[in-house]
């Protein structure tokens, strides 16, 4: 798992601006079959999120027009979710740097932040970001979705029992994140948070 003490990652928004009561919504390993599902809901409850993509699942006929229409962000998530502490440096480069590649190719629009599979890194990979220009992102919350499919309520309370100021809060394009995504947002609003983009 990341160093929570690793400050070159950004694991809260306040470190990229002051944040007044705002979080980040990310989600992880898409595009995928369900992409539409989160579009759909984001867009009933008028709230942007960034979403982390394997540029293996990235191709001309998914909504990728649709989510930088309705103004949320894409970011790396690498080409296949391998774990890049176990690779070699031009493996990890290779990763990284042909993911973002991809990701601009097709959408035409810059990839200007990477978050690494499974939360590994080594200083091989701050390396590959700081040369590619690229803001290295975590989270601060995890919702803990993937190991929730039984239980999805447990999702909300995982995330709304320790957002706070600027939380990016690390979610997936799953079935279970999906059927409590409305749920979760107006939790978080009830709670006085909105939402902003990285």
């Amino acid at each position: 798992m990341y160093d929570l003490k690793d400050s070159r990652w950004i694991t809260n928004y306040n470190q990229l601006k002051p944040a007044d009561r705002k979080i980040v919504l990310t989600f992880d390993d898409g595009p995928s079959r369900h992409l539409e599902s989160f579009l759909n809901i984001l867009s009933e409850k008028d709230c942007k999120a960034v979403f982390f993509w394997q540029s293996r699942l990235l191709h001309k006929d998914r909504l990728w027009k649709r989510v930088l229409q309705e103004g949320h962000q894409i970011g790396a998530h690498s080409i296949n979710h391998k774990n890049l502490a176990k690779l070699t440096k031009e493996q990890q480069y290779k990763q990284i740097k042909n993911s973002i590649d991809k990701i601009e190719q097709i959408t035409g629009k810059e990839v200007n932040y990477f978050r690494p599979p499974f939360g590994q890194y080594n200083e091989d990979t701050m390396s590959i970001l700081v040369d590619l220009d690229v803001v290295p992102i975590m989270w601060e919350i995890s919702s803990f979705d993937w190991e929730n499919k039984a239980t999805p309520t447990k999702i909300v309370c995982n995330v709304a029992n320790n957002t706070r100021d600027g939380s990016i809060i690390l979610m997936h394009e799953l079935e279970q994140t999906v059927a409590i995504l409305p749920d979760l947002i107006d939790r978080i609003r009830e709670m006085r948070y909105d939402f902003t983009l990285l």
